[in-house]
């Protein structure tokens, strides 16, 4: 008989362990009422075909001490202690008395087949099966007047069958544990699975919103520093110019207040409009990105007083609308170039070309100022004023975007922004073309 597979134990032990196993307890069950029916037959049998015999009293008390014996055994329990152990040696011995005694008591042996299989080690149980049929058979040929085949082999076969079927039942139960408990296992596997995405769930919903805040922080630095940043820098030049002017020249210097007091004016209305929805103010005024864009060349002209000059034009048919974050990246762009050449460039003139294309957008800022090294990128070092070039080039990264910048020391420079109408995703590491 093997032992119950992984377990180390019989499959009796196996299953006993698991003692709310409701096919154990039908077993068991009906086993204890097979051995006292058995018991009570071979009594019975005992009486009627031998009465008044001289052993009658004996065999009386022995059926009565193995009943007593028996009925004590569940309250010892089924594994293999020493009380169990000498209880089983016990029982086993005063059958055998009794068999001597009486054969006819030898069928109670299959229900002592099933209470050694249940409480010995394997090898042992088996060796217990065997001397218990050999008594049997023993006890069969005395009670028959001659030799029987039947009576040598009938017992071993139904010993073999009541083995094979108790220990079929057994390892089904440790199969079914055994199920069960991978179940059980595979159960809490799947709830720590759903605990862990839940887990990485509103990590991610975290990090998501950290992100989010950062990119909003992002944006909105580039918004301030494209506009009002711009805006003080040029009302301090121009109140500047106009405190040194006062005595000498008051017209200059009143033209100065009155461009700055313009400029203010246009400070308040993003200001407002940042409160709003953070949308550009020439655009919240109607008639789009050219619109906007005329506006700010006409804008910037008029507070260059004669000194530098921006005109701007508008190339190609637009077959579509273009989205509003692309309108307000393209004009933030624009009002970033353009503060950059008045503050870098000393140039005189400026222009602002907007390009429609079939799959992009592209705004040109062009200058005639003292130009660069585009590898030197002005500005981005040392400078609290060098956030120009690369907010527009994380503006144009958000949009899928890309910029290129052309310029000679001495020749001017030409920023090339170029958004493509169907990106939907920014590259992960976008490179500028110089």
């Amino acid at each position: 008989m093997d032992l119950a597979p992984g377990t180390g134990r019989t499959p009796g032990n196996a299953v006993r362990d698991r003692a709310g196993d409701p096919d154990a307890r039908w077993l068991t069950a009906l086993m204890h009422a097979a051995f006292f029916l058995l018991l009570g037959a071979s009594l019975t049998r005992f009486l009627l075909r031998h009465p008044g015999e001289a052993r009658t009293p004996w065999i009386i008390a022995l059926s009565v001490a193995i009943a007593v014996l028996y009925v004590i055994g569940p309250v010892l329990g089924s594994r293999p202690t020493p009380r169990s152990l000498v209880w089983l040696g016990v029982l086993v011995a005063v059958w055998m008395v009794l068999v001597v005694l009486a054969p006819s008591f030898a069928w109670c042996a299959v229900p002592l087949f099933f209470t050694g299989l249940r409480i010995l080690p394997p090898r042992a149980a088996l060796a217990l099966v065997a001397l218990l049929t050999l008594f049997v058979v023993a006890a069969q040929l005395r009670l028959a007047e001659g030799f029987d085949p039947n009576l040598v082999l009938a017992p071993p076969a139904v010993a073999a069958v009541a083995t094979a079927v108790f220990v079929h039942m057994q390892r089904q139960a440790v199969r079914q544990r055994e199920l069960s408990e991978r179940q059980h296992e595979l159960a809490e596997r799947q709830r720590e699975l759903i605990d862990d995405l839940l887990r990485t769930r509103r990590e991610l919903a975290a990090t998501e919103r950290r992100e989010g805040t950062l990119a909003e922080r992002q944006r909105l630095s580039m918004e301030i520093h494209d506009t009002l940043a711009q805006g003080l820098s040029s009302q301090q030049m121009l109140l500047q110019a106009a405190d040194r002017t006062w005595d000498a020249d008051p017209a200059t210097a009143r033209r100065h207040v009155r461009t700055a007091t313009g400029i203010a004016e246009r400070n308040l209305a993003e200001a407002r409009r940042f409160v709003h929805d953070l949308a550009p103010a020439d655009l919240a005024e109607g008639g789009g990105l050219e619109a906007a864009l005329h506006a700010l060349a006409a804008r910037e002209t008029a507070q260059g007083q004669g000194r530098l000059t921006v005109r701007c034009h508008v190339e190609g048919e637009r077959h579509t609308a273009l989205p509003d974050r692309v309108q307000s990246a393209l004009l933030r762009i624009a009002q970033g170039a353009l503060a950059n050449v008045k503050e870098h460039a000393n140039a005189t003139e400026a222009a602002l070309t907007l390009t429609h294309l079939d799959d992009r957008v592209v705004l040109d800022i062009a200058d005639n100022g003292q130009g660069f090294v585009p590898t030197e990128r002005p500005g981005t070092a040392g400078s609290v004023r060098g956030h120009g070039l690369p907010a527009i080039r994380a503006r144009l990264h958000q949009l899928g975007g890309t910029l290129t910048i052309e310029s000679v020391p001495g020749e001017g420079t030409v920023l090339s922004a170029a958004v493509p109408l169907t990106a939907t995703t920014p590259p992960t590491a976008p490179e500028d073309l110089v």
